[in-house]
Order: structure tokens, then C-alpha cells, then sequence
């Protein structure tokens, strides 16, 4: 049996941090401002998530484009190359292309080099969604479980990884097509948070909504609390697009309900962010389901 690798995307808003604790390999994905293609490195090297919000919020506009097979290819080779098989937790299929990038990239090695393996699972989990499932399958890795066994545990887990978020600007919703210009300016002017969450095909779907921004985080931590597994004893995960002190307070939150000891927060990068804009807050867990 080979060693493998665990590989991921950086839509999954790992930080370096947690990227070299975990022992991954993140494949940067690619996010345009202005005239200028940045790529979204873990460690931030080309961009800083504040300063990146900050052009958000001055009316700067971010697109973003989906890895092409070429770049999973050369992505994964060298590893291939050293005798190393690997294992890929790919971006929602729901919100992208990527993983159907990886998918054709993985058919394509694994007949150049019939010694190794690339396996390939869609998490349908995007931002630290993804990024806890990665989580999990990293400790799995270290305690000794092999490519298969992680890859069926994540394939088998998925759909219990819970995302839920909300937004400040509803704007970046309303450009990307998640909710109609009317609801946005009647909800702007009526100070209504939409509180979303990602579906079991990996979609982003509006589920409710909130008056006002305490109500909607607190609106997170009511859906964890109808759905968590032991939320005492698992880690949660917390991303935000530029406003720390929110995700600060949900922490807080999710810590005096359910006695949560470990929560780590980070930003929503700017691949999702260019999506749900500065002031998202967005909070992940191990649910019964989604």
C-alpha cells in the first residue's frame, strides 16, 4: 500500500496554521480584482483578507473562475512522481466546476501512472465546511487510516457537515442571483439578514430570515442547536468575512450553550467572499444532518 497525500482547494479558508498542523497540500484557487488575477494562497502571500474586504466595502468588484484540468494535473504529478497515491477533497460540485476538474484530471493520472491512485470526493461543502471535513479526515490520516478508509469516512460523513451563515450586505447575494433586486432592497431598507445554508447537492438555499444582524447570529446557533452531535465534544469551526467580532460573539455563543471547548475562526477567503461579501459569518459543525 502507498503513502498518500490529503489534498484539498483553498475554498476550503484553511489557515497556513492549520494547513501545516494538518499535514494537507492546498491547490490555490484564483480570484480576479480590477485588472490583476491573485491567487488565494493559505497564508494570504498575494492578498490580506482586511485589505481585500476593505476594497469590497469601497466598491471594488472580485470575480472568480474554476480550476481547469491542467492545473489539478500538474497539481497532483510531482506527488505521483515520488510513488505517493492521493486523495482529493474537492470544492462543492453545487457551487462549482473544480471538483469536475479534479474528477477529469484524476481519470487521466491514474491511467499514466497505473502504480498509484487519485481518489476524488465532492464534499458539497464549501468554505470551512469544507475545510472541517478536511479537519476530520486529516486526523484520520494521522491515526493511521489508510486512502480508502478516510475517503469512504468523508464520502459517509459529508451530509452530516452543517453550514450556516449569514450575510450583512445582501447586495453580493443579490448579484450573484441567490436572491431577487427586490428582496434586496426591501430587505436593506427593513434591516431583514437572510439566514442560508448549503444543501445536500452542495447548493447555497435561502432558509429563513432575521431582523437584524443579532438576530441572525443568533439564528446560527438555534440551527446548531436543533441538529449538532454532541456539540460539547466536537470542534466548530467559525468563518467571517472581515468582522471578527461577530464571529467572536457566535463563538462565545456556541461555547456558554453547549459547553463547545474547541472553536477556531477564520476568514471566509476571497473565492466565497467574493460571493457573500464582508460581514458574512458562517458556522460549521457535525450534525444528525444538514
Amino acid at each position: 500500500m502507498n503513502d498518500y497525500v490529503l489534498f484539498t482547494d483553498s475554498s476550503a479558508d484553511l489557515s497556513q496554521q492549520l494547513v501545516e498542523e494538518l499535514g494537507v497540500e492546498v491547490l490555490p484557487l484564483c480570484f480576479t480584482m480590477g485588472d490583476k488575477t491573485y491567487r488565494n494562497w493559505p497564508d494570504n502571500r498575494e492578498m490580506d483578507p482586511e485589505e481585500f474586504y476593505r476594497m469590497l466595502r469601497e466598491g471594488a468588484m472580485a470575480t472568480t473562475s474554476a480550476v481547469n484540468v491542467g492545473d489539478y494535473t500538474e497539481a497532483l504529478t510531482p506527488f505521483l512522481e515520488t510513488g505517493k497515491d492521493v486523495l482529493v477533497l474537492a470544492f462543492s460540485s453545487g457551487l462549482s466546476a473544480t471538483c469536475n476538474s479534479a474528477r477529469i484530471a484524476a481519470q487521466e493520472l491514474n491511467e499514466q501512472y497505473p502504480q498509484q491512485r487519485v481518489r476524488v470526493v465532492d464534499t458539497l461543502c464549501a468554505s470551512l465546511g469544507q475545510g472541517l471535513l478536511v479537519w476530520h479526515a486529516a486526523k484520520l490520516k494521522q491515526a493511521g487510516k489508510s486512502l480508502d478508509e478516510v475517503g469512504d469516512w468523508a464520502e459517509e460523513n459529508k451530509l452530516r457537515l452543517c453550514h450556516w451563515f449569514t450575510v450583512s450586505d445582501l447586495h453580493f447575494l443579490k448579484r450573484g442571483g441567490r436572491i431577487s433586486p427586490a428582496t434586496a432592497v426591501l430587505g436593506t431598507m427593513l434591516s431583514i439578514k437572510p439566514v442560508m445554508h448549503v444543501d445536500d447537492e452542495g447548493h447555497l438555499i435561502k432558509v429563513g430570515t432575521a431582523r437584524g444582524r443579532g438576530a441572525s447570529l443568533k439564528a446560527l446557533v438555534d440551527h446548531m442547536a436543533e441538529t449538532a452531535d454532541d456539540p460539547g465534544n466536537q470542534v466548530v469551526f467559525i468563518s467571517h468575512g472581515g468582522c471578527l467580532e461577530d464571529a467572536q460573539k457566535v463563538a462565545e455563543d456556541v461555547k456558554a450553550r453547549f459547553g463547545t471547548k474547541e472553536v477556531v475562526i477564520n476568514y471566509v477567503g476571497p473565492v466565497i467572499g467574493a460571493h457573500s461579501g464582508p460581514g458574512t459569518v458562517a458556522l460549521f459543525f457535525l450534525g444528525s444532518k444538514r
